[in-house]
This record gives structure tokens, sequence and C-alpha cells, in this order.
């Protein structure tokens, strides 16, 4: 969330840093929102000095006057009632007022960084670099077709139980899906994660914390009648367990990772990945989060995105890492680097994890702050998929294909999964 005293005393820079990512922002209407909120506080904290005043002076009368009900003291505590009642209709505007900032500032994203690319859109991302050297062969099979083959997971009779766009993991595949959330937990806890397992249903004021609503409320799935929604990613989570918290700088940063099952609608996204394990209603996923000192977050951008990487680099899964312009900027991420896996049947990388450095916006819509000099300072956080499950795994079948139909399971995976390959059954 936005500074609403920026908001009020600079509106022309507030829409000069929103317009980098692309579109037009006008917010005059919240601008005279905020103004109009200033003045009543100043009348409200006038109000109240005269009110003391006078009370000052009711206190006098009394304790001079022999009369309780004479005319000056009648008078003067007449006064103080109608001050009393200014006072209460000032504050009744001041709530309204409130109400009316809070719902246009939750629609408002994050300032894109000045070091982040000036772009409109996912072409004018830049690659920072690549790792690994890519599998280019001719008739390669699709993580779908391995899979398929190989009877690791079946979406036909999925539908059965639920709809399109679920699946069901099978054998060898539920056992490799199960090794790599643990090998991803163990190398992140190694690295000085804590580890968290956080319910998978989060009300609207955690996921408004952590800048999914009222935004994108079609993405995700609604429990209407318990306020409830199941969480898209365990960002959500994770952000909400310190909400209204002032957090010790002494124990700064605080690094958590937690795996969780992810739900989203997708919705626009239709006719594109349907099948397979790329674009799912529901995955799994292993979510890296910091809280950091706001003077440390772009170096714990760096780390939170190198902690990512060292599970590709494990795996010896051929990647590279993208820097996200402005315009292709997540709503609450004020830079952005991607980490995209190389899939050889698309003879193209596809992202596995995207790690943002949030800034103070998060924390400021959750009221998370840290003591720094004495005074109270919003956090900053940022995030990072350590990774996301299915498509790591669909990465694993393409890349480690062999002739004759296996796949060659990575060395650092092999004590997780129990074996080197997975074979025809």
């Amino acid at each position: 969330m936005l500074d609403q005293k920026l908001i009020r005393e600079n509106p022309t820079s507030v829409e000069e840093n929103l317009s980098l990512r692309g579109k037009i922002f006008n917010i005059s209407s919240i601008h005279k929102l905020t103004v109009d909120k200033k003045e009543i506080d100043i009348e409200i904290s006038n109000l109240q000095s005269e009110s003391k005043k006078l009370s000052k002076l009711i206190g006098l009368e009394i304790s001079k006057s022999q009369n309780k009900n004479s005319q000056e003291l009648n008078e003067l505590k007449n006064k103080g009632n109608k001050y009393r009642t200014k006072i209460s209709e000032f504050e009744e505007k001041k709530r309204c007022l409130d109400n009316a900032i809070q719902k246009e500032i939750l629609s408002l994203p994050n300032f894109p960084s000045k070091d982040a690319p000036i772009g409109r859109d996912e072409n004018n991302n830049i690659q920072v670099k690549t790792w690994g050297d890519p599998l280019r062969k001719q008739n390669l099979k699709s993580h779908l077709e391995i899979g398929e083959n190989l009877n690791l997971f079946d979406s036909i009779k999925t539908t059965k139980i639920s709809k399109s766009r679920f699946i069901t993991l099978i054998g060898d595949g539920a056992r490799l899906e199960r090794a790599l959330i643990n090998f991803m937990l163990d190398i992140h806890s190694a690295n000085g994660y804590l580890e968290l397992m956080p319910p998978a249903l989060v009300n609207s004021e955690s996921l408004q914390g952590s800048g999914q609503l009222p935004k994108f409320s079609s993405e995700s799935f609604n429990c209407s009648n318990d306020d409830l929604w199941l969480s898209p990613t365990a960002e959500v989570p994770l952000t909400a367990y310190h909400k209204n918290e002032i957090i010790d700088s002494k124990l700064l940063p605080i690094k958590y990772v937690a795996y969780s099952p992810c739900f989203r609608r997708e919705a626009g996204s239709y006719g594109k990945d349907t099948k397979g394990l790329i674009r799912l209603h529901q995955f799994n996923k292993v979510e890296l989060y910091w809280f950091c000192d706001p003077s440390k977050s772009l170096e714990a951008h760096k780390n939170i995105t190198s902690d990512a990487e060292s599970i590709l680099k494990k795996l010896n899964l051929p990647y590279r890492l993208v820097d996200i312009c402005t315009g292709d900027l997540g709503f609450s991420a004020s830079r952005t680097f991607d980490l995209e896996v190389w899939l050889p049947s698309s003879k193209c990388y596809r992202e596995i994890s995207s790690c943002s450095n949030c800034l103070d916006f998060q924390a400021r819509r959750s009221s998370i702050r840290t003591k720094i000099d004495k005074k109270n300072q919003y956090i900053h956080t940022l995030n990072g998929s350590g990774l996301a499950i299915g498509r790591t795994m669909a990465a694993i079948l393409e890349n480690g294909q062999q002739l004759d139909g296996s796949v060659k399971i990575p060395d650092a995976l092999v004590p997780y999964f129990g074996s080197n390959f997975i074979k025809t059954p």
C-alpha cells in the first residue's frame, strides 16, 4: 500500500512513478480525499484543544463557585457540549473518508524500482544470464507424453473427481513430487530458513495484506460462508503471520520456507497450457519469504534469488535469470527476477520462480513494523518460489528423458526418490 502522506503532498510524483508500469494512473480523486481528511484532522485537533481549555475553565469555575447551577457555569457546560457534538460529527466524517481512501488506495500497485528495466510487457524483459547446457535434440517428448507413458499422472480420470486442470499423481509421479518437496525444504532449511507449514485457507484480510485483494479476487477460490479463501501461494499466510506486529530489529532478517498447496482459477488463461503440469488450478510449491531491515532489502533480493537458483543448480536443470521490466511487474512487487527453466520439447525457457522485493508495500498493508533508531518503520518483505514443484517435475522429465523411454533422476535427488531412474512399468 502506498503512503497516504505522499499521495496528499506529492500526487504528481505518485502518478509519474505508477506510470512506469506502462499505463496512465489518475489519482486526483484519492488525492482530494487525503486533503479533505487532513483538513478534518486539523479541525478535530483544534476543537479538542479548545475543549480541553474549556474543561479547565469549568473546573476552576466549579471550585470557586458556591452555586453549581450558576448562569456562567451552565453557559460553559453548554459550550463544552457543543464542542463534543462537533468533534463527534467530524470524527464520523473522518471515518467515512478513511473507508473511501482505503478502498481506493488498496487498488494502487507498488512503485516500480528505479533499477528495473523500463518496458510495457514481457517482450521488454532483460535476460541477465543463463546457466547449464540446454538439451537440444530432435523428436524429444513433452513431459505430458513422458508422464503418460510412464503412468506418472492422470488428468482424464481426475475430471471425475473435480474438473479440468486438476491432476492425480500416480506411483513414481507421486513419489517424485514428494521427493522434490522434501529435497527443497531440506536444502533451504540448511541455508538458514525456518520451516513453517501454514493453513491452506486464509481470510480476506490476509489476502488484502499481501496484495491479492481486492484486485485479484477473480483469481482465487472463495468459501464465502466463512470469509475464507483457498490460498493462491504461501506468500499470503507468511505475510499475515506477523500482521499487526512490531518485530525486534535484532531478529532481522527473518527467513521462512514453507511448503503449501496453491489454488488459482487462472482466469483469462484458457487455451494456454491446458494439458500437463504447467498451469493447473491446484499445484504444490515451496515458498521462500524474508522480513528484513529496510536498508538491506536490495542485498536480500540478490540472496533470495540465489537461494532459489541453488535448487536448479543442484538438480542440474538449465535455466536463465530474467530482470522483469516495469510493465510486467506483479502488483505488489517493486523489482522482480524471474528464473526460467529450460523445457526441451518446446525449445524455450518457462518461469519456475519469481523472486520479488516488495519494499514496504505489503508491510504497510499488514501493519508490520520494526523499531530503528527508536522510531517505528515499516519492514521490507521479499518472496520467491523455491521452487514450483509441478514445473520442476516437468523439467526433470523432459531434461532427463532417455532413448529407452526412461527418465534419469538428478543425482542430488536420488537419496530422496530412492532410485536413479524412472522406468516403464
